[in-house]
């Protein structure tokens, strides 16, 4: 990697092809080279990945480390933007996506009884109902509103709240405090702030419920005695942080990606029956959580490249569910795509376990949302909703909309 001219330096972030395309360098870096040398702000030398058969190689290949305790700090959703190559940081009890097998499969393993596909089913139905009492509620309000406080977001707070046996009540620390924790540019300082006020909450609320569990996610895990209260308060952290910031960025985006769209909006209001394939469709177009970090634990031959043992590797989900290589016109959003194979749960052994949970809320958002509303429409100009590029996850912060 001598030859620093076609290095790239350091992440391409600028979305200039559109609000809901991959920046131009990571397209164009993608065609020229999927496995590509890249500089971090600090100087260390690190990797690339943009093509699709790269990206799934390197999430399924346990050679690539997720830890956080060796090399490089990759906390979860971590980009190059912060500070480059920092102190490995201690690992944190319980926080599953930051380790590698056996200490990863001890602890999701636990998780996985609760998230199979049977139960989520089970659950459908109050998801429905939850979203249809939030769609009464913004069927009150005087439009404009916004989309993201008033649907986007209580719908995924509401549903984990319930799902984990969280006080909803409890709802605004979480949600600030992890918002909080998503902005890129924050300081270790604040992260840290913002971390132990979120383990502090979750720890006195997992002791609380080995001492009274009920009927809820947290409670099972307590009566768990193998899992200790920090190891409990990780895994709480880590459910409801990815269960509702994902989930509602998507819905946001999506009614956002939508309206912009407004042939395939058409089409979805005729047939619902298209949505399940949509929200395939939606999330790999949108692919909000998109970057993600490895570390190579040995020398491993990736895409034509040879990565040496302790180079940090970053993913790019985006770029892979756009590769042209893997899917036909993918820079078009196609409410009849047949989507195989999206990578917006990422792949491997860390693929999402809530995948099916946000599926279902997906499908019910926006279902009752095209229903409800059949004359929504942005209440601004496309250009002027506010869009969250300084966050670590993909969306807008309001979307303003009319149904007026």
């Amino acid at each position: 990697m001598s030859h620093t001219a076609s290095v790239l330096q350091g992440l391409p972030m600028e979305r200039d092809a559109g609000p809901f395309d991959p920046p131009s360098q990571i397209t164009a870096v993608r065609a020229a080279r999927p496995v590509s040398p890249m500089l971090f702000p600090d100087g260390h030398e690190g990797w690339l990945v943009t093509g699709y058969d790269a990206v799934r190689q390197v999430m399924a290949d346990t050679r690539f480390s997720n830890r956080q305790d060796i090399g490089v700090l990759h906390v979860p959703f971590e980009t190059p933007g912060m500070p480059g190559a920092t102190e490995p940081s201690p690992q944190t009890p319980g926080l599953f996506i930051s380790m590698d097998p056996p200490d990863h499969t001890r602890l999701r393993r636990k998780l996985t009884g609760a998230f199979t596909v049977k139960r989520m089913k089970q659950l459908e139905e109050g998801i429905i109902a939850i979203t249809e009492k939030q769609l009464d509620e913004l069927a009150r309000l005087t439009p404009p509103v916004d989309l993201v406080r008033e649907f986007a977001l209580p719908v995924p707070s509401l549903v984990i709240c319930e799902l984990l046996g969280v006080p909803y009540a409890d709802r605004e620390t979480f949600q600030s405090n992890s918002s909080k924790f998503m902005e890129r540019d924050i300081t270790l300082e604040d992260k840290m702030a913002t971390i132990g006020a979120m383990f502090g909450y979750l720890a006195e609320l997992v002791t609380s419920k080995r001492a009274d569990p009920g009927e809820d996610i947290l409670s099972d895990l307590a009566r768990d005695e193998d899992l200790t209260v920090e190891e409990l308060s990780g895994m709480a952290f880590l459910l409801l942080l990815a269960g509702h910031e994902t989930t509602a960025n998507m819905l946001a985006l999506g009614t956002f990606a939508l309206l912009e769209h407004p042939a395939e909006l058409a089409e979805l209001r005729e047939n619902a029956e298209l949505l399940p394939d949509a929200v395939e469709e939606l999330l790999r177009y949108l692919s909000v959580a998109d970057i993600f970090y490895r570390y190579a634990t040995e020398d491993v031959e990736l895409g034509g490249e040879t990565i040496p043992a302790g180079s940090t590797v970053v993913v790019s989900l985006l770029a892979a569910n756009r590769d042209p290589q893997r899917f036909e016109n993918p820079d078009v959003l196609d409410v009849h795509r047949k989507v195989r194979g999206q990578v917006a749960f990422g792949h491997g052994v860390h693929q999402c376990l809530g995948q099916q949970l946000a599926r279902i809320e997906m499908r019910a958002g926006f279902e009752g949302l095209l229903r409800r509303f059949p004359a929504l429409r942005l209440a601004v100009p496309a250009g002027d909703v506010r869009l969250r590029t300084d966050m670590h996850i993909y969306g807008v912060h309001e979307l303003p909309v009319t149904w007026a």
